[in-house]
């Protein structure tokens, strides 16, 4: 290996404060016998042979800029704003041509799950992951009683280095989870005997999105999913046009039927003009609409191509935490996930109002019965692979 002359690494973690807790004393304890000089201020080691070693917290990248690296490590990545590396980090390494290496624990199929995903397809990476129940670090024992302290999301992403946990204060993660488990993430072709009808979250000024599916007695199909930015309804009319579905209802939020100040129509009007079906799902409050989307998702399916987007952002859609209380807030996080997560509740509030054709009527319930569905079986057009 080519020795290059005053080396530079770094460790970084997502707080300088918590870089200094996890790595500091650890640094200057093992690299003791070699140590030349350390600044306890700067936080930084150097070596006999002149390499420095600095203990760095991605709050503060500009901190970092200017300087090069021949090495770092990036502690709890899926914790990081990924600008980080992309923006500061990358190009100090690129005159030296440096090593990075990525390590922490999963929280859903973030920034570090795409990663470790690259990981997987270029031999030019070494990935490793280690589980608890294979490493045999922690007593069985020990597992055993984390078990019981946790829930089986938080156990599966410490212990067990799940990415397909429920992420934190996730809505549905668990309800996606389990269509992963159940097979009902798939391909699904749309039934040229069924109507395709969609669910829009309309924007202003701001991304619109769209699901689209189908209805077959207790099953919904979800066959595609689009979503686009800064786009009038013209533009997802014409989307919509171009694709090769025999359209029934379009449902949009119950505010579509607001006139607009510029233009004196409603958006429901304008959909009509543009020779849509808009139907306006009847109104209601958020939480009711969420708790509808998690009844409902026990019985759909989706095709895992075409809805790939859509899936992840129902995985990553969650509640706003409170830094300073440290607890869930009681409305949904505003982010990337939020349209196409509304947009789904559109559809389950659609559902749940039968006001959607389906083509196999319900069991009418005897007196003091509840009708109960039973589950989900494969349904028509659908493949799955193995």
């Amino acid at each position: 290996m080519l020795k290059i002359p005053h080396g530079r690494f770094a460790y970084v973690a997502p707080f300088l404060a918590q870089a200094k807790e996890v790595a500091w004393e650890y640094l200057k304890r093992f690299a003791q016998p070699i140590i030349a000089d350390k600044n306890e201020g700067e936080l930084w080691v150097e070596l006999v042979n002149g390499a420095r070693i600095r203990i760095h917290g991605a709050d503060n990248p500009d901190r970092l800029r200017g300087a090069y690296l021949d090495g770092v490590v990036l502690d709890e990545y899926a914790d990081m704003r990924p600008s980080v590396w992309g923006e500061v980090i990358r190009p100090m390494l690129a005159d030296r041509q440096g090593w990075g290496t990525f390590i922490g624990t999963p929280k859903g199929r973030n920034e570090f799950y795409d990663v470790w995903a690259r990981s997987q397809a270029s031999a030019d990476w070494f990935a490793l992951i280690l589980r608890a129940s294979e490493t045999g670090i922690i007593a069985p024992d020990e597992l055993e009683d984390a078990r019981g302290d946790m829930t089986p999301e938080q156990y599966a992403q410490e212990f067990e280095c799940s990415f397909e946990a429920a992420i934190l204060g996730a809505y549905f993660g668990k309800e996606i989870a389990e269509a992963e488990r159940a097979g009902r993430i798939t391909e699904v072709d749309a039934d040229p005997n069924l109507l395709v009808h969609t669910a829009w979250d309309l924007g202003i000024g701001d991304s619109t999105a769209i699901w689209f599916f189908q209805v077959s007695g207790a099953e919904i199909r979800v066959i595609d999913h689009y979503e686009a930015h800064g786009q009038g309804l013209p533009h997802y009319a014409s989307v919509l046009a171009s694709k090769p579905y025999r359209y029934g209802d379009d449902w949009v939020p119950h505010d579509a039927k607001v006139r607009e100040l510029g233009t004196g129509r409603t958006r429901v009007e304008t959909l009509i003009s543009l020779n849509r079906n808009p139907k306006v799902v009847p109104d209601h409050k958020i939480f009711d609409g969420i708790n509808a989307a998690r009844m409902t998702l026990p019985r759909v399916w989706f095709d895992r191509i075409r809805c790939k987007d859509g899936i992840e952002a129902l995985r990553q859609y969650r509640a706003e935490f409170d830094e300073k209380t440290h607890s869930f807030k009681d409305n949904p996080r505003h982010d990337w996930s939020s349209h196409t997560a509304d947009a789904f509740r559109y559809l389950c509030m659609a559902w749940r109002s039968q006001t959607v054709v389906v083509d196999k009527p319900k069991p009418k319930a005897k007196p003091g019965q509840v009708y109960l569905p039973g589950p989900p079986v494969a349904p028509k057009g659908v493949r799955i692979r193995i």
